[in-house]
C-alpha cells in the first residue's frame, strides 16, 4: 500500500513521535497523491471509487471537491448579493435618476446571456483559477437581487416607521442599512440559496467546456476527466453529487420561500 499524505497533516511523521499509538484518517489518500501502480481502476476495497488516469483516488478527490464546489458557490453568491443590496437600495430608496441610471445598468446587464458573458471574461484569463470562477461569477449575476431588492424597498419607503425615521432626522445611510434593508432581505435569503445551486451548475459547465481550473478537484472538473477518459465512475459520481447537491438546495430554497410567505403554505 502507498504511503499516504494528507494536504496540510504528514500523518506519517505523526506516527512516529513517541507515545503516538493510533491515528485514523478518515480518507486515507489526499486529492493530490499519484500511484502509477494505479492508474484507471475500477472501485475497489482499496479505492472505493476507482482512480483516475493519472492514479489518483476518485473518492477522495470527490469529498474534496465537496469543499470547492461549495466555496464557489457561496462565495460567488456572497458576492453578487453584496452588490445587489447596495445597489437595489440606492435604487429603490432614492428613485428618480438614481433609480434610472442603476435600472440602465440592469438592464445592459441583461441583455446579455450570462453565460456568454461568463464564457467571454474567463477567456481573458490565461489559467483561470478557482478565485477567478467566484469573481466571475460573482460579477455577473447581481441582476435579479438588485430588482428583487428595489421592489422592496418601493414597497417599504413609504411605510410609517421609514417617514418616521426620516422626521426624526436620521441620516440616509442609517435608515437605508438599519430600517429599511433588514425588512427587505428575506426574499433575498430564498433567492441566494437557488443562487448557490445556479454556481454550482455554472462552475461545472465550465469546467466541463475546458474554461474552469484544470487543477482544483471541483465536481465539474472531475466530470471533465471522465469525459476526456470514458470513465463511466468518475463521470456518473461527480453528476450524482452535482445532481444530489442542486436537488437539496433547491428544496431549502423552497422551505425558506415558503417559511417567509404564508400565502405559499399549502
Amino acid at each position: 500500500m502507498m504511503a499516504f499524505s494528507q494536504p496540510y497533516v504528514d500523518y506519517a511523521s505523526l506516527k512516529e513521535l513517541e507515545g503516538a499509538r493510533l491515528f485514523f484518517p478518515l480518507i486515507e489518500y489526499s486529492y493530490r497523491d499519484v500511484d502509477l501502480m494505479a492508474v484507471s481502476q475500477g472501485p475497489s476495497l482499496e479505492h472505493f471509487l476507482g482512480t483516475d488516469r493519472q492514479g489518483r483516488d476518485v473518492f477522495t478527490r470527490l469529498i474534496y471537491g465537496t469543499r470547492i464546489s461549495l466555496t464557489i458557490g457561496v462565495v460567488a453568491v456572497s458576492i453578487y448579493t453584496a452588490i445587489g443590496l447596495v445597489l437595489g437600495s440606492l435604487a429603490g430608496f432614492f428613485g428618480g435618476r438614481v433609480d434610472n441610471i442603476i435600472l440602465r445598468m440592469i438592464e445592459i446587464m441583461m441583455c446579455f446571456p450570462v453565460l456568454f458573458l461568463i464564457l467571454t471574461l474567463a477567456g481573458f484569463i490565461e489559467e483561470p483559477s478557482i478565485f477567478h470562477i467566484m469573481l466571475i461569477i460573482g460579477l455577473t449575476g447581481w441582476t435579479g437581487i438588485a430588482r428583487l431588492v428595489r421592489g422592496e424597498f418601493l414597497r417599504l419607503r413609504n411605510q410609517d416607521f421609514v417617514q418616521a425615521a426620516i422626521a426624526l432626522g436620521f441620516t440616509r445611510a442609517r435608515i437605508i442599512f438599519r430600517h429599511v434593508l433588514p425588512n427587505a432581505v428575506q426574499p433575498v435569503f430564498v433567492s441566494a440559496t437557488f443562487g448557490v445551486a445556479g454556481a454550482i451548475l455554472i462552475e461545472a459547465t465550465l469546467s466541463f467546456l475546458g474554461v474552469g481550473p484544470a487543477n482544483a478537484p471541483s465536481w465539474g472538473q472531475i466530470l471533465t476527466s471522465g469525459r476526456n477518459t470514458q470513465q463511466m465512475t468518475l463521470i456518473l459520481s461527480s453528476g450524482f453529487a452535482i445532481f444530489v447537491t442542486i436537488s437539496l438546495l433547491n428544496l431549502i430554497g423552497e422551505g425558506l420561500r415558503d417559511a417567509t410567505d404564508p400565502k405559499l403554505r399549502k
